[in-house]
């Protein structure tokens, strides 16, 4: 990275701040104060619309490509691209940082770069991905740039409320087949960095600005559902029952067991959604649905996990009479951050006298799928709380500051 007119480039905090409090007013509930940028929404495409705009200003080539990744390109030096990314979309009533920060973030780094005199030696692409959150199953944004979005997936794809992916990207202008053109070229991407809030409460109680990961959990997404007998409440004797309702507290009040007997220390189980019917004060549940995510940092431990899972599930249904169902909408296995990558933002953080200690990530980012076709990365900033995902989600505007400077000095050594 050369300039004969160069200077120490920095992050200008007061933009940055502008920029990502701007963006935070798009999709935002004004009873909540919680951001609604579900993925393919009129919100979604708005903030796309946004940041393009920001890309354009700052002087990069943008584009969009089928699956909606947003792209903003510094077409300097030669060879393959150092990308700086994260997602623009958020799940329903989440918060202003979670994603839309390490977007922000890549850009002030250009722009940072740019001020400061410096042409880098490779060119720098500022990715958003689409459609990280998972409302159809997956990361499909950062799935389709590694080559891992299907024909069946674009067509069977639902979210939670029935809603196909193929109908939510058409009704955006979106051509859902060209998706499947996103794929990158083999060796065109020379890393992924992405910058990220931690949505946990470890670096804020270690009183750290930032975080170095080392690894994201896999994770596994299952709807599970139990059939037995809807019945009047009053007159069905307790031992006669076929309530759905039961079988799954009988397996939920077992997650304990289940991690103790098939999982490790990194483990985590949740039941996070459930649905019974009819739903009726005076009616024993006939149906019960729910949703089991399931995490881990090594897939072997996840395997054990859904054996075992499907065997208390199994055991439920049979001690109460029912019959069960369980399908899978997603298996993301873990995925180690590159060492060589985790060393230059280490490498970062000690030129910028930075106290940032390694950590794993219990949640999933696209940094975990683009390491499947390159050098990935992940840096945290703390969480105030430990809270994400809701209107509450905060970070001090300092740390941000920090984490965007740790992401500029380990990208700037990348495009040496």
């Amino acid at each position: 990275m050369t300039s004969e007119t160069a200077r120490l480039p920095r992050i200008d905090p007061q933009r940055l701040r502008q920029d990502l409090e701007t963006l935070g007013k798009i999709g935002r509930n004004a009873e909540t104060g919680g951001i609604d940028r579900v993925s393919f929404s009129d919100a979604d495409i708005e903030g796309r619309r946004f940041v393009a705009k920001l890309m354009e200003a700052a002087g990069l080539t943008v584009s969009m490509d089928g699956a909606g990744n947003l792209s903003g390109r510094w077409e300097v030096g030669e060879g393959p691209v150092v990308m700086l990314g994260s997602h623009l979309d958020s799940v329903p009533n989440g918060g202003m940082f979670d994603g839309a920060l390490g977007v922000i973030a890549a850009l002030e780094c250009v722009r940072a770069m740019k001020e400061a005199g410096l042409t880098p030696a490779r060119p720098l692409e500022v990715m958003a991905t689409a459609e990280e959150e998972g409302r159809f199953g997956g990361m499909f944004g950062a799935q389709a740039l590694a080559g891992q979005v299907t024909r069946d997936w674009l067509e069977t794809a639902r979210d939670d409320g029935g809603t196909r992916l193929f109908d939510a990207m058409r009704a955006q202008g979106l051509e859902p087949y060209e998706a499947l053109k996103a794929k990158r070229p083999e060796g065109s991407i020379a890393a992924f960095l992405e910058l990220h809030v931690e949505q946990g409460p470890v670096l804020e109680a270690a009183g750290k600005p930032a975080g170095i990961v080392t690894g994201i959990s896999g994770v596994f997404n299952w709807t599970v559902r139990l059939s037995g007998e809807a019945n009047h409440s009053g007159t069905t004797p307790m031992e006669m029952r076929r309530d759905a309702f039961m079988g799954l507290a009988d397996f939920a009040h077992g997650i304990p067991e289940l991690i103790a007997e098939h999982g490790s220390a990194a483990s985590r189980v949740t039941i996070g959604k459930v649905a019974v019917e009819p739903n009726f004060p005076h009616t024993v549940p006939g149906q019960a649905e729910f949703s089991l995510v399931a995490r881990d940092m090594d897939e072997t431990v996840m395997r054990a996990l859904a054996q075992g899972a499907k065997a208390r599930i199994e055991a439920a249904a049979k001690t109460r009479g029912l019959s069960f169902s369980i399908e899978e909408t997603s298996w993301l296995a873990p995925s180690p951050c590159h060492p060589e990558i985790v060393a230059a933002f280490q490498r970062a953080a000690e030129r910028l006298g930075l106290d940032t200690p390694l950590l794993p990530s219990g949640a999933g980012h696209d940094a975990q799928t683009m390491a499947a076709i390159t050098r990935a990365g992940l840096i945290f900033v703390p969480s105030i709380g430990g809270i994400s995902h809701a209107p509450e989600e905060r970070t001090e505007w300092v740390d941000i500051e920090a984490g965007a400077s740790l992401l500029l000095y380990a990208a700037m050594e990348l495009c040496e």
